[in-house]
């Protein structure tokens, strides 16, 4: 009996041997897993989510609301402690890094050179965070910010005073209201733009992207939205002290800009219609020097549109106060400067006039080159960063067989660049997957911030565009987004985003964005930190992000989860409250993301307020 228990008692250990065994090599196996999801590196948020169920990637300790003041619980979990970056000096509130106004007045002032970016060096490089201004609020929310800034966010009163009688710009009690006028529009921009219709077609989503050059404070693109048309608008930061600024706080796409002696910084035959109200810009000099870079970026077929001096100069020129002969000389340069560009005349009605860049490329090119036309020489046309403007005519190369198709068909449709190769190593399948992966990714985002497309985010930032999938994924009349390819990508898809009727611009994160402080709501960075990792400091690109992110706006970062643990320490020291999430596919994922919202604080503040 002894001995046949003893065997018993035997085969139970065994088999509780076995038993053990067995439990240790899955808890190794599942210990293995998650070092290698990226959780085993110290990120305990990121482990705490995991822990959370099937409501993973909702975000409850972060707050996306505006509150403008109340303290907001800071999330920092990382174990090393955070550079604690102070705020800047008062004076620096509506600092634009690239175009300081002190710098530029050592730069000569021939082609408007003064007015171009000219970036600190390194070591002047400010290392602090630009404050709001005392009493800044969120921006009221589309499409009341079209007719109303808060005066606190802007507080420049200079142009209510000049452009009085031009009906731009009116100040009221504690905002500024737009009543839509300009220049060469006191009527309206409404009434403006539907004398462009009876010409341009733009009801029908033929035209859908559109330049302004010389915006004033982008009235033009904020009624053109209600057409389904987007306007990239620039101007110059120069003595109308804060147009560009006054457009983005109405919700208007727009950069600091200036037509000067360096290229524009948008791909060739990227948009439908050009624009020139009153814009001062002089076009017939140097041969047409600056028609010849709106022919570059206007596609053939493409729209320019020219309203004020010299247009009617026979009637205008007592009232613009200029010597007939002068402005008659003008209009002749113009004139011959659109024929050569095979722009054709649609329309001179008043003080508009509109010609169209011609469909047949081909004819055209025969008929420059029997005309003894320079061409550019450059391969890449769309190679345009810190590149001096030349005095030739960029070719439409295969622009024939580019037929786009209108809006919004063409903003899931697979490209003409792509079609056509034009892309090097991208075909159309591979776009496709890429629209259908990001449309998943925003799925993704919707789920964590709820609130993402309400219309609590107006303007909105893709550092790392590609082919814009992430705008396309989110598109809605609620708000829009700047699609940036940095000049470094491996890819130069701009073209790309353009066709499929977005806007975007190029851009170099090593150095500041064409923007003032706090003018966009929400910012993603897809892969941008790896993209710049060897290229310079982590530090100088989210500390550009804060300057251009308004207070409680939001950023989502997708990237390598090194990276992103890395840029969570940091951001820990900059007034941010951060969350990390896994990828949409699951804890094993190596890419993670991470959501971070930007404290509310004003002034010298040295605690959110």
């Amino acid at each position: 009996m002894a001995n046949k228990f003893n065997a018993g008692d035997g085969r139970t250990r065994s088999h509780v041997s076995i038993f053990i065994v067995a439990g240790l090599c899955c808890f190794f196996y599942l210990l293995g897993a998650w070092q290698r999801s990226g959780f085993g590196k110290g990120d305990s948020i990121a482990l705490e989510m995991t822990k959370s169920g099937e409501n993973c990637n909702v975000l409850p300790n972060l707050n996306f609301e505006t509150h403008h003041g109340g303290e907001a619980g800071i999330i920092d979990d990382s174990d090393s402690k955070a550079t604690v970056y102070k705020p800047c000096h008062q004076r620096y509130t509506d600092y634009t890094p690239c175009q300081d106004q002190g710098r530029a007045m050592t730069f000569p002032r021939d082609n408007m050179i003064y007015r171009e970016r000219h970036c600190p060096p390194q070591a002047e490089k400010l290392r602090c965070l630009i404050p709001a201004p005392e009493g800044y609020v969120t921006p009221f929310p589309w499409p009341k910010s079209r007719d109303y800034v808060p005066y606190a966010n802007a507080p420049y009163k200079s142009l209510t005073v000049e452009k009085a009688i031009q009906n731009w710009i009116q100040y009221e009690g504690n905002v500024f209201r737009f009543p839509g006028g300009g220049t060469q529009f006191p009527q309206g921009a409404d009434k403006y733009i539907d004398e462009l219709a009876s010409v341009i077609p733009i009801d029908n989503g033929t035209v859908r992207t559109a330049l302004d050059t010389g915006c004033g404070v982008a009235s033009w693109g904020a009624y053109l939205w209600k057409k389904n048309v987007i306007a990239m608008s620039f101007a110059p930061r120069d003595s109308h002290e804060a147009q560009v600024q006054f457009a983005l706080e109405r919700g208007v796409p727009a950069v600091i800009g200036v037509l000067g002696s360096i290229k524009m910084p948008y791909p060739s035959r990227a948009f439908d219609m050009a624009h020139c109200s009153r814009c001062l810009i002089p076009w017939g000099i140097n041969d047409g020097l600056y028609m010849k870079e709106v022919d570059r970026v206007l596609r053939p077929g493409g729209y320019w549109v020219l309203s004020g001096p010299p247009i009617n100069w026979k009637t205008n020129y007592k009232a613009w106060q200029r010597p007939l002969e002068d402005l008659k000389e003008e209009q002749r340069k113009i004139e011959d400067a659109a024929k050569l560009l095979c722009w054709e005349k649609r329309s001179e009605k008043g003080e508009i006039a509109v010609w169209q860049k011609t469909m047949d490329s081909d004819a055209c090119l025969a008929k420059q080159e029997s005309a003894g036309t320079t061409f550019c020489q450059s391969e890449d046309s769309d190679n345009v960063w810190y590149k001096k403007m030349e005095q030739c005519i960029t070719p439409n190369k295969n622009a024939n067989s580019e037929e786009i198709k209108p809006f919004p068909e063409r903003l899931h449709a697979v490209p003409p660049r792509i079609i056509s190769g034009s892309v090097s190593g991208v075909s159309a399948e591979a776009f496709l997957e890429d629209d259908k992966q990001w449309k998943k990714h925003v799925n993704a985002y919707r789920k964590a911030i709820p609130i993402l497309d309400s219309g609590r985010y107006r303007n909105i930032m893709d550092m790392n565009a590609g082919f814009g999938g992430f705008a396309a994924a989110l598109q809605s009349p609620k708000l829009w987004v700047m699609n940036v390819v940095p000049t470094i990508a491996k890819k130069n898809t701009l073209g790309v985003v353009y066709e499929r009727g977005l806007v975007g611009i190029y851009h170099d994160w090593c150095e500041a964005f064409s923007t003032y402080p706090r003018t966009y709501d929400l910012i993603h960075a897809n892969g941008v930190f790896s993209l710049y990792k060897d290229k310079c400091d982590f530090e100088d690109i989210l500390l550009e992000m804060d300057r251009i992110l308004r207070p409680e706006g939001a950023v989502i970062f997708r990237d390598e989860v090194d990276v992103l643990v890395k840029v969570k320490r940091m951001i820990g020291g900059m007034r941010w409250d951060s969350k990390m999430i896994d990828h949409e596919d699951g804890p094993l994922v190596p890419e993670k993301v991470l959501v971070a919202v930007k404290q509310y604080w004003v002034g010298n503040s040295t605690s959110s307020q």
